[in-house]
Order: structure tokens, then sequence, then C-alpha cells
């Protein structure tokens, strides 16, 4: 290849193109549904053959600001998050806010096999769990021969 065509460092080139992509599209996804790259909370999402198992990271929230609702197959994990007790006091004057602060809605779709009226949440240590039961019909069953 020429160095006329594409400049010194085809690697930097790549990259920004790769950065620029991401910042136009708003990231990739990673699982079932996710929102943009830095969504909140964050998720992990697993299945075992009976349920569908989320974990939401939401740190320093309190339970009665979370709510979880299932509709139509979408799974929304929604609340609020104050600020800090270091941005109540008001000689503060920020320098820096990296945490994000206000209302957040997440909202995850779930295969076709969950079964809505089968499903438990538990909010400990900053982490949100959530699992999602399966439909008898879709677990897997042994079929005796004749």
């Amino acid at each position: 290849m020429s160095d006329a065509i594409f400049g010194a460092d085809l690697f930097s080139e790549l990259d920004r193109l790769q950065r620029q992509m991401a910042d136009l599209f708003g990231g990739f996804p990673s699982s079932i549904r996710s929102g943009r790259f830095g969504a909140f909370p964050p998720v992990n999402i697993g299945s075992t053959d009976d349920s569908i198992e989320i974990v939401a990271f939401a740190p320093g929230l309190k339970q009665e600001n979370l709510e979880v609702s299932i509709d139509k197959g979408l799974l929304t994990i929604s609340g609020e998050r104050g600020a800090s007790y270091a941005d109540d006091s008001p000689e503060s004057k920020p320098y820096a806010r990296e945490r994000f602060v206000g209302a957040f809605r997440r909202v995850i779709e779930l295969p076709q096999d969950v079964d809505p009226d089968k499903v438990q949440a538990r909010y400990a240590n900053g982490c949100l769990s959530i699992s999602v039961g399966k439909r008898e019909t879709s677990k897997p069953r042994s079929i005796t021969v004749q």
C-alpha cells in the first residue's frame, strides 16, 4: 500500500474513525437490548434454565427511589438519584462532576419465553437483582420414545 493514500499512520486513522462512529451511533449494544454507551444503571444480564437474571449496578440509591415494571416483554428500571451530601452545601462550588444526578430510566427487552408473573427484585449493597422466571413450556424436558 502507498503512504500517499492513507497517510503515515493507518492505525491512528482507523482509531479516529472508530471513535467517530461510536460518537455518531452512541456506542454498540452489548446485551439483549441496551441503551447508549454510559446508560444508567449499567446492567449484567444472564440466563439459566429457569430464569433470566439481571443485575443493575446503582450504588447510592434508596430502595424507595427505585421502580421496576414489566409490560409487553419490556422490563423497565426507573428512579431518581439525588445529589451527594457535598453538593447540598451552599458554599460548595463544584470543580468537576462525574456522578450522574437526576431521573433515569433503563428499558431491557426480554426473551419471549419469560413469565411476567414470576418476577422478583431485591436491592442490596448498591445492586438491584431482578429474576424473571421462564414459562414451564419453554423449559427443556425429556420425551419418552415409545
